[in-house]
């Protein structure tokens, strides 16, 4: 059996390299590259075609959702399995609609991160236990009743501003991509969430998941 290759996304050269001594020293697996922000994995997931690639979160410029969301666009073939610090809704579910086929924490143990990268390369899904509840809890819960004039008060900016925190982006990324600043892109924020009835960040972007927003790359 052919060796599983694996591209390495993450913005912290300690990270990276430590990730890369684990898995170098397993015979069923191959490093074949290193991205450090999400342009960089998008353009090797290109030229490297990686069986498995690693994919952190929170990195600059491209976000690794985003750039999960562009390489499953192109390469469904190419598993991405998440690995991150956070396990907060606004971050697991976005990866999930973006195309990860697993979301682990960076404290998983090695053997259990040698099980993921060997399910997500073969078609499976994998989730560290805490992300495992989540999604089981969001699955099995009755879908919300959204009525149809829920979005009807928004504005245009609002609108846009919901859909890039359906796509899971910060406010300093949605202040860039809309040009805005951040204390601006707060306030949108804090409007839409008064407008929508929302308790929180967590649940707004859970309603704008379920109206369809998020799943594309467009701002």
């Amino acid at each position: 059996m052919d060796a599983i290759r694996i591209l390495i996304a993450d913005d912290q050269t300690i990270t990276r390299s430590g990730l890369k001594m684990l898995l170098a020293a397993q015979e069923e697996v191959q490093v074949v590259g290193e991205a450090r922000d999400g342009a960089e994995a998008i353009a090797m997931s290109a030229a490297l075609e990686p069986d498995v690639i690693l994919m952190d979160l929170r990195m600059p410029g491209i976000n690794g959702i985003e750039a999960t969301r562009q390489i499953h666009r192109a390469r469904p073939h190419i598993g991405i399995l998440v690995l991150s610090v956070f396990d907060d809704d606004t971050l697991v579910f976005p990866a999930i609609r973006a195309g990860a086929r697993g979301y682990l924490l960076k404290n998983t143990e090695q053997d259990e991160l040698l099980r993921a990268v060997h399910t997500v390369a073969t078609g499976g899904a994998v989730f560290s236990p805490s992300i495992a509840e989540k999604v089981l809890s969001y699955l099995s819960a009755p879908p919300p009743s959204l009525p149809a004039q829920l979005f009807d008060e928004l504005t245009a900016r609002e609108r846009g501003i919901l859909e890039l925190v359906a796509q899971g982006k910060t406010n300093a990324e949605i202040a860039t991509t809309l040009n805005l600043s951040a204390k601006t892109v707060s306030n949108y924020i804090s409007n839409v969430l008064l407008k929508l009835h929302a308790a929180d960040r967590a649940k707004l972007m859970l309603m704008a998941l379920e109206a369809g927003m998020g799943q594309t790359g467009k701002s």
